[in-house]
């Protein structure tokens, strides 16, 4: 099982995770021939990414080699990559041929859960209300400064 292009080479993946991740490498399988790609470009943190958005300049790029066995490791930028919450990998070109396949894609790195905070709703007061804030150890007096 792979998957190939449609009407040219160029293939994008949106990756999002769970939590964070510090990726530390990725490995890409293609066949042995044109279809294997031949860059890959790395975008972080940008969720529904489209082909449009390839314009950007990339996290990192990678020029591949042809790795029909997927032995290949290609090591991450750990400081740029250290706090992913989604990964977006774009393949603009292969080897020669119309389209691109590729059979497998491995993330190599670590996972940890993400701290999602909820929504707080706070009141804040401009000054306060003595009728809000009763205490019965203080007698309330009013002094007038004229």
């Amino acid at each position: 099982q792979f998957v190939e292009s449609d009407d040219d080479e160029e293939l994008l993946f949106n990756i999002p995770f769970t939590g964070s991740v510090k990726l530390k490498g990725v490995l890409v399988m293609g066949e042995d021939d044109g279809t294997h790609p031949a860059e890959m470009r790395l975008f972080r943190n940008i969720p529904h990414m489209s082909f449009d958005d390839t314009a950007k300049e990339a996290e990192q790029t990678f020029s591949l080699s042809r790795d029909p066995s997927g032995q290949l490791e290609y090591p991450t930028k750990i400081a740029r990559f250290s706090n992913v919450y989604h990964l977006s990998m774009h393949f603009p070109k292969n080897f020669g041929a119309e389209t691109t396949k590729i059979f497998y894609i491995g993330l190599k790195g670590e996972w940890t859960e993400a701290h999602r905070h909820e929504v707080t709703i706070c009141n804040y007061e401009a000054s306060a209300n003595p009728a809000d804030h009763k205490l019965e150890q203080i007698t309330p007096q009013t002094h007038f400064i004229s």
